[in-house]
This record gives C-alpha cells, sequence and structure tokens, in this order.
C-alpha cells in the first residue's frame, strides 16, 4: 500500500508538471498568435477536456475570444479569435457543422433568409385565404370525364316518374 502511494503522487506530481508545461506552450502560442498581425484566427490540434479549458483560460486572460468545435471528445479543437476579428452566429454555425467559413455563402444564406421574410410578410397584409377546397373537383377530373361531359348529362337527365318525381 504504501509504494502505491508513493506511485500514485509521483503520477500526480508529473501530470502537474505536464499541465504547467503546457499552459506555458500555450501562453507561447497565443503571445506568437496576437503577435500576428495578417491573422484574424487560429485553429489548435484537437486535444482532451483538461488542456481545451487550459486553453480557454490562457486566451481569456490574453483578452481573446475562444470556442470549442467539434463532435466526439477525441475530435474536439479550440479556435482563437482576436477581439476585432470576433466571429458572427453564422461563422460560429458553419464551424459548428464541420464546415469551413465562406462569407460569400454567407451572404448568399442571409438573401434567402431575407427574401422568405419579405414573402411571408407579404401573405401576411394579403390577410387570411378563404376556408374551402383548394382546387374544384372538376378541374381533378377532367381528364377522365372531359369538360363538356357534366353539361351533356344534365341537360339529358329526365325525372322517372315511376318514383312519383
Amino acid at each position: 500500500a504504501p509504494e502505491q502511494a508513493a506511485r500514485m503522487k509521483k503520477l500526480q506530481e508529473q501530470e502537474k508538471r505536464q499541465k504547467v508545461e503546457f499552459r506555458k506552450r500555450m501562453e507561447q502560442e497565443v503571445s506568437q498568435f496576437i503577435q500576428a498581425t495578417g491573422e484574424p484566427r487560429r485553429r489548435f490540434q484537437p486535444m482532451n477536456k483538461i488542456e481545451r479549458s487550459i486553453l480557454h483560460d490562457v486566451a481569456e486572460v490574453a483578452g481573446l475570444t475562444s470556442f470549442s468545435f467539434g463532435d466526439d471528445e477525441d475530435s474536439r479543437y479550440v479556435m482563437v479569435f482576436k477581439k476585432e476579428f470576433a466571429p458572427s452566429d453564422e461563422e460560429l454555425d458553419a464551424y459548428r457543422r464541420g464546415e469551413e467559413w465562406d462569407p460569400a455563402r454567407a451572404e448568399e444564406r442571409r438573401r434567402l433568409r431575407e427574401l422568405a421574410a419579405q414573402q411571408e410578410e407579404a401573405e401576411l397584409e394579403r390577410g387570411p385565404t378563404p376556408p374551402g377546397p383548394p382546387n374544384d373537383y372538376k378541374d381533378k377530373y377532367r381528364h377522365l370525364i372531359g369538360s363538356d361531359a357534366a353539361k351533356a348529362a344534365a341537360r339529358t337527365m329526365e325525372a322517372n316518374k315511376a318514383y312519383g318525381c
């Protein structure tokens, strides 16, 4: 039992040193990112939950915005953005879907949403549609009965006197 406790303590100290080293390495990478003028965002390699939380903390201390993306624990990664290049909601949604951000596609989606909203607004201005069937049944069966069949049948119909009509 004492050997196991000593081994556990040694592993915990080693893990603590690794975390401190990782934090220093992330601080250096973040400072390089801040000094790089042409880089609005940086994507880091997938990492585990503890490393991501350390990176988020380092980014917050540095005054940057950071987000995690990815589906499962093994493929989650962190993206760090400079404050002046903070991502829009559409950009974040694209990253969450696993797509690359394309401003032209985002503009097209925005225009389509605006067009749909305008159409919906126009429908609301017209008011509700009157209740009733959406089309005439005669139109549906025109190919079977023709357009003159009903009129011809109505003209030739005579009352049956046997039934008292």
